[in-house]
């Protein structure tokens, strides 16, 4: 499971945006996810982690960016007694 918003805090208030990107560092064979953001936060996440890591308090490594994709299934059964009629 994702969070439902980018993982940016703007003068104490969560962003509202839902995320676009997975934000992970590669290290040789492994990967590291460390947030998500939406694409207006994109920037921002990137230099806050290059500092972080020159700080050394994230490891060194390759900054990706992953594309989130929208994925729909029929095989979540809904029982209609679940249903609100309005």
């Amino acid at each position: 499971m994702l969070p439902e918003h980018c993982s940016i805090k703007e003068k104490t208030k969560d962003c509202p945006m839902p995320p676009e990107f997975i934000i992970s560092i590669k290290m040789k064979n492994e990967e590291y996810m460390v947030g998500v953001t939406c694409n207006g936060h994109k920037k921002t996440f990137f230099e806050k982690l290059i500092k972080l890591q020159k700080d050394g308090k994230v490891p060194n490594g390759a900054i990706q960016f992953t594309d989130l994709k929208t994925v729909g299934t029929d095989c979540i059964r809904m029982d209609p007694d679940d249903l609100i009629h309005l």
